[in-house]
C-alpha cells in the first residue's frame, strides 16, 4: 500500500464522517412515524446517506485533485 492508496482511505472515511455529523441535524421524525421500528429504520437511512454523501464528496474531490 502506498501513500496515495492511504490518503484515499483517509479522504473517504474522512467525508464519511463529516457528512454524518452535518446529516445528524435533519430532524427524520418529521418524514417517519415515530414507533421504536422506524426510529432504527431512521437511523440507518441517516447512516446510508452519509455513506453515500461522503463517497459523493470524496469522488468530487478526487477529481479535482487528479485534474489539476
Amino acid at each position: 500500500m502506498n501513500i496515495e492508496e492511504i490518503g484515499r482511505i483517509l479522504l473517504h472515511f474522512g467525508t464519511f464522517g463529516f457528512s454524518l455529523y452535518c446529516l445528524s441535524g435533519l430532524d427524520l421524525s418529521k418524514i417517519m412515524l415515530n414507533t421504536p421500528a422506524r426510529s432504527t429504520k431512521g437511523q440507518i437511512l441517516l447512516f446510508m446517506m452519509s455513506m453515500a454523501l461522503g463517497y459523493l464528496c470524496a469522488q468530487f474531490i478526487l477529481a479535482i485533485a487528479y485534474h489539476l
